[in-house]
């Protein structure tokens, strides 16, 4: 397969996934917010919290073991991670139950941002989807010309597939692949194409126990313990690019939404120590997520 160097974030004549040190820095009110955080001292910061609604992709990777004590030594603030997938994520911040949105199905998110449930939408970083299989590969995919092409193999061949079929960020790439395709998976629901309602490690344990082939994130793919002898089978296509945004929740429409907390967070990953945070963070000697804030 070829590496992708096209897709949205990527450096040009550099592979997508190749170890990348973040290039941007931030600036404006929110680090200003953060350095008088930092004069202020503990006393003042330390009771201070707020509840980030996100995707078990990025609890699950380890990534917010990494960050968030970070942020909480340099901010004197308490992060606590609601991980559930994108769309009930989304649903949870429109209904209030949540400070900042951090997810990864981008025009859902300009749509929560667009209805205002939302202030505003950042780019904080990306990584890839892969499929995964067995190893006898019996749809080919390791042959196939690009995404849509493994997924119409797959169908032609009725190989089991696994979907997550819970309305995350990693399910919504997934029916826009196949409505790429022209093949709408839910006709065969029960047959060769499952859905697991479930995140996204049980649903690579389904599909390792069946001898099934799945759309993963990558970072959660690293991050799986349980391959057995499952290994990626198609990867690197611009269309399986993977971006995550974050966007402070509305206090117009919440108005107990810690606005000043959440804006403070938002600056910090965005900016220099937490795009270098990121950019840091590594399993087995492997980048899972690559920092693009602009």
């Amino acid at each position: 397969m070829n590496v992708n160097q096209n897709a949205p974030g990527a450096n040009p004549g550099k592979s997508l996934f190749r170890k990348q040190k973040p290039a941007r820095i931030a600036g404006g009110i929110g680090l200003t917010l953060l350095t008088l955080v930092w004069l202020a001292g503990p006393t003042m910061a330390a009771e201070r919290s707020l509840i980030l609604q996100s995707t078990t992709s990025t609890a699950n990777s380890g990534l917010y073991d990494h960050l968030l004590p970070l942020f909480r030594q340099q901010a004197g603030i308490t992060v606590h991670v609601v991980a559930v997938g994108t769309g009930q994520a989304v649903r949870n911040a429109m209904s209030g139950d949540g400070d900042v949105l951090l997810v990864h199905a981008k025009s859902t998110e300009e749509q929560f941002v667009a209805d205002g449930y939302g202030v505003e939408r950042f780019d904080v970083m990306y990584n890839d989807f892969v499929f995964v299989g067995p190893p006898a590969d019996p749809a080919d995919l390791t042959v196939a010309d690009n995404a849509v092409d493994a997924l119409s193999r797959i169908a032609t061949s009725g190989a089991l597939f696994t979907s997550r079929g819970d309305d995350s960020g990693t399910h919504k790439k997934e029916l826009s692949l196949w409505r790429l395709a022209g093949i709408n998976p839910s006709t065969a629901s029960g047959t060769w194409y499952r859905e697991t309602g479930s995140g996204m490690g049980a649903t690579l344990n389904v599909a390792v126990g069946m001898g099934a082939y799945t759309m993963a994130d990558r970072a959660t793919w690293i991050s799986f313990a349980n391959k057995g002898e499952f290994r990626i089978l198609f990867e690197d296509d611009s269309a399986l690019f993977n971006q995550y945004g974050i966007i402070l929740v509305n206090p117009a429409r919440h108005s107990h939404v810690k606005a000043e907390a959440g804006q403070i967070f938002i600056d910090w990953i965005t900016g220099i120590q937490g795009q270098q945070a990121i950019a840091a963070y590594e399993l087995g000697g492997r980048q899972l997520f690559f920092p693009n804030a602009r």
